[in-house]
């Protein structure tokens, strides 16, 4: 059964939304639930790449006296923990897996190399893609916007704690509303919290839409990955 609407896909996981309730940390049910999706939309033939944030270990902004690139190449390592522990989940669950880190990590994953990331595509592998961009001042967004530029994946999933994009931070204004439907340009211009500028500007020159929306809503990444209309789309 083939009710995919998109052929290859990468969807961004913020390390906050797989620490679940907990905050901090690896919620085993959060990682559970999310692998149950991803397996279902494998089966149905969706060449999956998965960029995983590390917020749930380490963010840099909470290191005030360290340098920048340090306390970045810190979160990058908090990437590769949470994309360790992905990748056991979804093979315990018979979806083989590859992890392909952007800092030469060889003992626990492979260097990230485009070629062979598509190769493991065409096998029906998911990539799961740790390290950002391997550049400090680069977020995990952009990381994301980078390599689904890359792969040509067809859309960008943003699975976030948060059900889309409002014209205001709902956990600050009641009075906030969502939007089904905004531009690039008007998400940069407005200065909406969706992404960071970069992975925004990456995906408008590239022509690859955003769709952004809770990951804790039932069966929410396999409903966008099949068209259906969930969250806020970016184009």
């Amino acid at each position: 059964m083939d009710k995919a609407a998109y052929k290859r896909v990468i969807i961004k996981l913020s390390g906050e939304a797989l620490s679940g309730d907990k905050g901090m940390g690896i919620d085993e049910e959060m990682v559970s639930y999310v692998v149950d999706q991803i397996k279902r939309v494998v089966e149905e033939g969706v060449q999956v790449g998965i960029i995983v944030g590390g917020g749930n270990f380490w963010r840099g902004r909470q290191a005030k006296s360290m340098d920048r690139t340090a306390a970045d190449h810190i979160g990058m390592l908090a990437t590769v923990m949470n994309a360790i522990a992905l990748q056991d989940a979804l093979e315990a669950a018979g979806v083989p897996t590859r992890v392909q880190t952007a800092l030469t990590i060889t003992r626990v994953a492979e260097p990230y190399i485009l070629r062979k990331a598509l190769r493991h595509f065409e096998k029906g592998r998911v990539v799961i893609f740790a390290c950002g961009t391997g550049n400090p001042y680069f977020s995990t967004d952009t990381g994301a916007a980078l390599r689904a530029a890359e792969i040509h994946a067809e859309v960008l999933l943003l699975a976030k704690n948060i059900d889309g994009v409002y014209d205001d931070d709902p956990r600050k204004n009641p009075a906030a509303k969502k939007l089904d439907e905004i531009s690039y340009i008007d998400v940069i211009q407005r200065g909406l919290q969706a992404m960071d500028t970069t992975a925004i500007s990456l995906c408008m020159e590239n022509k690859i839409p955003i769709i952004a929306f809770a990951l804790h809503e039932k069966d929410s990444i396999v409903r966008a990955v099949n068209g259906e209309k969930i969250g806020t789309i970016i184009k």
